[in-house]
């Protein structure tokens, strides 16, 4: 295994971080690092909102369910499709922009997944922890507002990023069986390999250092898919001029 392929597998969120800046040239080339990322139609749809300031950090991190290391880390980002930009571009060029379809947004949204993850692995790279947060999406109206954010654009999630305090065990994932498939779906989920890997997960849950439980991995999403997700977000897009049709 190269190095590059061990530091991916090693991956796990760090929620705990030491009070050491990061080197400004670091955190610059993490963002040479995100930029860098594919593009689709080389629209470059992601925008990275730096915040520094402790008060809209305090808010921020109320706003995420009150999780403490969002103002603790070094450096908090919310990764935000952005359409903005390529609208104001199209408007200067004396075209009619249509930032409204849903293709258009999915191009942003994965443009700003892209360029965190690249940021994420360059980060690690580099010795630093990370953690997403995806709670930003419980009150996107008011990260918005917050951060000023335009019409056509919205925070996707935010990113930790700092020097780890703490080292916990890594999350393991599916089996390659389970997501790896060969020409065609395989609509029948195996139930063999299915209940071994819940049988590791529950075993992970109970031994792991901090925040233990008992639980398999089908019974997360058993509970994550039979409620309701943020039904709020597709009235949120639409507000700001996103998936009109």
């Amino acid at each position: 295994m190269n190095p590059t392929i061990a530091l991916l597998t090693a991956h796990r969120s760090i929620r705990k971080f030491t009070d050491q800046p990061i080197d400004p040239d670091l955190f610059e080339q993490l963002v040479l690092a995100g930029q860098a990322a594919a593009s689709s139609s080389f629209m470059q749809a992601a925008t990275i909102v730096r915040v520094t300031d402790p008060v809209k950090r305090a808010e921020l991190a109320h706003l995420a369910n009150d999780q403490p290391y969002v103002a603790a880390a070094a450096e908090f980002l919310v990764i935000c499709a952005d359409l903005h930009r390529a609208v104001q571009c199209c408007e200067q060029q004396g075209e009619t922009a249509r930032p409204d379809y849903t293709e258009q947004m999915i191009i942003a949204t994965v443009d700003a997944a892209l360029m965190a993850q690249n940021i994420v692995v360059a980060a690690e790279s580099a010795g630093l922890g990370i953690c997403y947060i995806g709670a930003l999406r419980n009150k996107p109206d008011a990260v918005a507002a917050l951060l000023d954010l335009p019409d056509h654009a919205y925070a996707v999630f935010g990113l930790c990023l700092g020097w780890p305090d703490q080292y916990p065990e890594v999350k393991p994932r599916l089996p390659v069986d389970l997501v790896l498939h060969e020409n065609s779906y395989r609509p029948d989920l195996d139930s063999t390999a299915l209940a071994a890997y819940d049988a590791q997960i529950k075993d992970y849950y109970a031994t792991r250092t901090n925040n233990q439980k008992s639980q398999t991995w089908s019974a997360q999403m058993a509970g994550l898919l039979s409620r309701e997700a943020r039904p709020h977000m597709l009235g949120f897009l639409r507000e700001r001029g996103l998936m009109q049709k």
